[in-house]
């Protein structure tokens, strides 16, 4: 029993002991639910993809019809979902980017404004984001003759935004509702706005703690050599307040990415959303939540994986080995 007596062996002995049960216990799972699905007489695999969908989705960015299959279906919702992801990424991180900076601000107003922002923001749940802000659309916006213009070509109304775009014209009223421009929906709208201000309040706090960890010897440094203040910002305070700020950020752009699919609870078409329906109507639910599961792992790796690259490409040179 001497190689008993060695610690290395042992602990090889467990871990092989503790992945013999994990497959065990997996391999028991799988049998049972396998019986279960064949005595219910439900098919297993991914065959139902070809099928045709038989259901219409509200919004799509390509081409779909409800006479296209479920694998369309779910490509359409994957976009949604694409589409939500990247624009909430995008504007939750210009509104932290200026909300932290507001909270630094040496104007007493500007910074207890921007402090209760963050409270307000950080401290209601998301879901309650999304359902104030649904509200906010549909019954506080005026309808689309009455549209509000704070801008040109910029119109708020109870059926979405639309707003001028490139290649898309202006957007005119036609009846009840807008034609041309980028019209984006009441569901798309408030969900946009909802989890990017939620995501925004997370991102001004990163932001700001970044800032605050640059050593002010740095920056007295950088004014006695007679650098402005934008050059100080520039060359400076940002530079060393990325290797802060980017990985706390990451996280941020995680949990929006997963945020999103609360969508369904405002009538969106994300991925979600149409694998539910998917899942009601073909009864694959294994499958079903294994897409859903897959498609949200995909999307949080690659986020992981460019702000890994991104954070490796803003390091000091001495920190990149």
């Amino acid at each position: 029993m001497a190689f008993w007596n060695d610690r290395h062996t042992r602990g090889v002995l467990y871990q092989v002991a503790a992945l013999g049960g994990v497959i065990l216990v997996g391999g028991i799972l799988v049998s049972n639910t396998m019986d279960n699905l064949a005595r219910q007489n439900i098919a297993t695999g991914f065959r139902f993809l070809t099928r045709e969908a038989g259901f219409g989705i509200s919004e799509h960015l390509v081409d779909y019809s409800p006479a296209d299959t479920y694998l369309r279906a779910l490509y359409v919702g994957l976009l949604n979902t694409l589409r939500i992801a990247l624009s909430g990424i995008a504007l939750a991180t210009l509104l932290g980017i200026v909300v932290g900076f507001a909270r630094l601000s040496s104007n007493w107003l500007v910074a207890r404004l921007a402090s209760v922002y963050v409270e307000v923001t950080r401290n209601v749940p998301v879901l309650l984001h999304l359902f104030f802000w649904y509200a906010v659309v549909t019954q506080a916006f005026p309808s689309p003759g009455a549209a509000l213009e704070p801008i040109t070509g910029f119109f708020l109304s109870n059926r979405g935004v639309a707003i001028s775009w490139p290649g898309l014209g202006v957007p005119t009223l036609d009846g009840f509702n807008f034609r041309g421009g980028a019209v984006l929906s009441p569901e798309l709208s408030a969900l946009l706005i909802g989890i990017a201000i939620y995501t925004s309040g997370f991102i001004a706090e990163t932001v700001r703690g970044g800032i605050l960890s640059v050593p002010k010897g740095q920056l007295e440094a950088a004014r006695s050599m007679g650098l402005t203040g934008w050059q100080v910002l520039r060359f400076v305070t940002m530079p060393l307040a990325l290797r802060a700020i980017v990985p706390g950020t990451t996280n941020q752009y995680l949990n929006l990415a997963k945020n999103s699919a609360l969508a369904v609870a405002i009538g969106y078409p994300d991925f979600v959303s149409v694998a539910n329906t998917t899942i009601n109507q073909t009864g694959q639910a294994i499958e079903g939540v294994a897409m859903i599961m897959a498609a949200y792992l995909t999307l949080s790796l690659l986020i992981s994986a460019f702000m890994n690259w991104y954070n490796r490409h803003v390091a000091l040179i001495g920190e990149r080995s």
